[in-house]
């Protein structure tokens, strides 16, 4: 079973690609301020996350860890009106936010951790998460093993460790002695991973009798679910086989154009094609929507409406294949030269062996095929929403340049590309994001009764998502000067406030450090300069 463990963690998409290769777990907390008796959030303009447009200026009560009153206090343009402001007494904390934006905190539905081969430490992860405002993480396979997992989880639900909260979702078989190829034995594991404590499973495939067994046990006994199908599993379990068995949440996009497919049964697959070569992979996986039915045609129609009737959610991590479409821009993204450590760098770089990293021959053919996939897939996922279906934001980095943090900011912008209003893109990023956890009643939205997490940005980040990224976007100022704005200022997690350009500090002093150890510079792949 190990070898089936580790085959599956070495070829399913971004997942762990070492069996429980864990990284340095994170130090005890001492960033943050609270959480406090009483946390006065004053002036703000508000974006809830359930879709409505923003309000402001409004003042926002915080008790502990808890949203107690959100009050408008006047009219923009007009002085706030202080008879209308909460009070606040000796004991109360007051953040002065007039004119920030304030949205709830971002849920990562597809956020590993990372692993030894990425040589990152969970503080470097944590902090580039919290500090793009993310303060909730599904991690989907727990690569760094459940224990290892459980055990973060429970350090940031008290708060001891600078993270945002976990949940951790255990790839299907994981630890198991054996192969499981029974349903009673698919049964048995299912129940097993609850007992351990894990909040859900990721599937990558297996026979269908182990599918169906494992996918409707884990509904029944109150367990959510997501999966990666495969490519070796996928002719015989496509989307809609799990989505009827029960399965609560897809990643990516394989085998939704399978269950797509109207005049074949099998992928177009090259006749020299395997698997374990990964250009073949994802080379080949570029022509794939085109060989899926046409958009609004009755299949295709067909197939989005029961996805719909079974309440399934899509999470299409569209960042995490976006070199595949434009390899130069995804590994010169400005950040890496500051925030990527080297050791993750040097995962990143082409290779035979490390995953994701299959850039020893990319070419121009492969990417405008890539760029042909993405408005195929992207015209599915936008009229999804469109139709009332719920799409998730996921970024699932530390693979293919995509940085822990700046990865699901860019993943916001291409939910933009596919056609979503900004304020659906927030909405993806919150609301839906907690519902698809089943933690919609805790977390989400800004609504009196939930936790308080929340995002706060001096820019509007509607007008221009670029401002969430940790480097900000370029302005001229008054002096014709290129100036930079943005980047997220606070990042509140249950009540405690953190700032967030301080844990970007952190990190660049994370990535010194690891520089100044291994005498490192980031360079292009096969040059000598940065």
């Amino acid at each position: 079973m190990f070898k089936r463990i580790l085959f599956i963690a070495l070829t399913g998409f971004a997942c762990a690609f070492q069996a429980f290769a864990q990284i340095m777990p994170a130090p005890t907390r001492s960033e943050g301020e609270g959480p406090y008796s009483k946390l006065i959030i004053r002036g703000v303009i508000l974006v809830d996350g359930t879709g409505a447009p923003p309000v402001g200026p409004v003042d926002i009560v915080v008790e502990k860890n808890r949203i107690t009153q959100i009050q408008s206090v006047g009219y923009p343009g007009l002085s706030i009106n202080e008879n209308r402001r909460p009070k606040a007494d000796e004991n109360t904390k007051v953040l002065d936010m007039e004119g920030h934006y304030l949205l709830p905190g971002f849920v990562d539905m597809h956020g590993h951790i990372g692993g030894s081969g990425q040589g990152t430490p969970a503080e470097y992860v944590f902090k580039l998460w919290m500090a793009h405002g993310i303060t909730t993480v599904r991690d989907p396979s727990a690569g760094n093993g459940l224990d290892w997992v459980l055990d973060q989880k429970k350090k940031s639900a008290t708060n001891e460790i600078t993270a945002p909260r976990l949940l951790a979702y255990t790839s299907f078989g994981q630890k198991s002695e054996f192969q499981i190829t029974t349903a009673e034995q698919a049964k048995a594991w299912v129940n097993q991973n609850k007992a351990k404590g894990a909040d859900g499973i990721k599937f990558f495939g297996a026979n269908p009798e182990v599918m169906q067994a494992a996918i409707s046990e884990n509904k029944k006994i109150g367990l959510r679910s997501a999966m990666h199908h495969q490519q070796l599993d996928v002719a015989r379990w496509n989307v809609l086989n799990s989505a009827r068995a029960g399965l609560t949440s897809m990643e990516h996009w394989y085998g939704l154009p399978e269950a797509l497919f109207q005049d074949r049964t099998i992928q177009d697959f090259r006749l020299d094609y395997n698997y374990q070569n990964e250009q073949h992979r994802f080379g080949e996986a570029g022509k794939l929507w085109k060989q899926a039915a046409p958009p609004y045609s009755e299949h295709w129609n067909k197939v989005m409406n029961e996805l719909l009737e079974l309440d399934f959610t899509l999470d299409p991590t569209f960042n995490i294949y976006e070199a595949n479409r434009d390899l130069m821009r995804a590994r010169t993204q400005e950040w890496h030269a500051v925030y990527t450590l080297p050791s993750l760098w040097r995962f990143y770089a082409p290779s035979r062996q490390s995953h994701g990293s299959y850039w020893f021959d990319w070419t121009t053919e492969e990417e405008v095929q890539w760029k042909e996939n993405y408005r195929l897939w992207m015209t599915f996922v936008n009229e999804y929403k469109n139709r009332g279906g719920r799409v998730t934001a996921g970024s699932d980095s530390g693979f293919i340049y995509q940085l822990y943090g700046f990865a699901y900011i860019r993943e916001l912008e291409l939910l933009r590309e596919a056609g979503f209003h900004p304020l659906e893109v927030i909405r993806s990023a919150t609301m839906y994001g907690a519902e698809a956890l089943g933690m919609d009643k805790e977390i989400g939205t800004v609504e009196v009764g939930k936790l308080a997490d929340f995002v706060i940005v001096e820019e509007n980040p509607l007008q221009n998502l670029k401002v969430l990224y940790g480097t900000g976007t370029i302005r001229i100022n008054e002096n014709n000067e290129p100036v930079r704005v943005g980047g997220v200022k606070y990042t509140v997690k249950d009540g405690i406030v953190y700032d967030a350009k301080q844990l970007l500090e952190d990190v660049r002093k994370i990535v010194d450090a690891h520089k100044a150890r291994e005498n490192a510079r980031i360079t292009q792949p096969g040059l000598d300069w940065e």
